[in-house]
């Protein structure tokens, strides 16, 4: 098989860190990023020790100046996976409790800003099979939506379901295929130690569900198991 490459967009621990492992675990080459250097030393262990296979890139999501600059610096790479692994939370604020600086920053970084790394890498990506990955959220369902916790975080997830389906529509020529994944419930951070799943569990389904669906050049919104999730 030919060497693939992979850009992880949000690399430093929990589920980025994760892919990055999962990915090299199956041979793939990685562009990791992560936001500021020094400060994710299990992500920087791994680059050091996996002989060639982990290169580290600096990116601040909230910075689109940064966004362009890592687009033009990797210009003469062919990405066959763009994973951008976005996600703040605000907790379980309710909308009207978070000030409006907040609730921007949270749907700059969850929203609008793996949008734009997807505009501006899309002409990297390999050309049939290549896959631009958003990391959603099962909280980012609307028909799913019964119990109406973490509404913001939630509705930054949908938001970006609805630009991610808008970008997809938008390809035109490109053959390209555009995922939306929920990883399910994970025990990171955000998470919490009561998860159901460890992040390798996690990440050994979301790649399993990049691989499968590359070459399909459609969109879809995916659990990690690979089942549909409703939009």
């Amino acid at each position: 098989m030919a060497e693939r490459t992979a850009l992880v967009v949000g690399a430093s621990r929990g589920l980025g860190l994760g892919l990055v492992k999962e990915l090299v675990g199956r041979g793939w080459n990685v562009i990791a990023t992560l936001r500021s250097p020094g400060t994710a030393s299990g992500l920087t262990a791994l680059a050091e020790n996996s002989d060639g296979k982990v290169r580290i890139e600096t990116l601040d999501l909230e910075k689109s100046s940064e966004i362009d600059a890592l687009a033009k610096r990797l210009s003469n790479e062919t990405l066959d996976l763009l994973f951008v692994n976005a996600g703040i939370s605000l907790g379980r604020i309710k909308a009207a409790a978070a000030t409006r600086e907040d609730v921007a920053r949270l749907f700059v970084t969850n929203t609008v800003a793996p949008i734009h790394v997807a505009e501006a890498f899309v002409d990297l990506m390999r050309d049939g099979t290549g896959v631009i990955a958003m990391m959603s959220s099962g909280l980012g369902s609307v028909s799913n939506n019964f119990r109406g916790s973490a509404d913001l975080y939630s509705a930054s997830k949908s938001a970006l379901n609805k630009l991610t389906r808008g970008f997809a529509a938008g390809l035109g020529d490109r053959r390209l295929t555009v995922l939306s994944i929920s990883p399910g419930w994970v025990r990171t951070d955000m998470g919490g130690p009561n998860a159901m799943l460890s992040v390798e569990e996690s990440c050994k389904g979301v790649i399993n569900v990049v691989e499968t669906k590359a070459g399909t050049r459609a969109h879809g919104f995916y659990g990690h198991d690979g089942a549909t999730v409703a939009w």
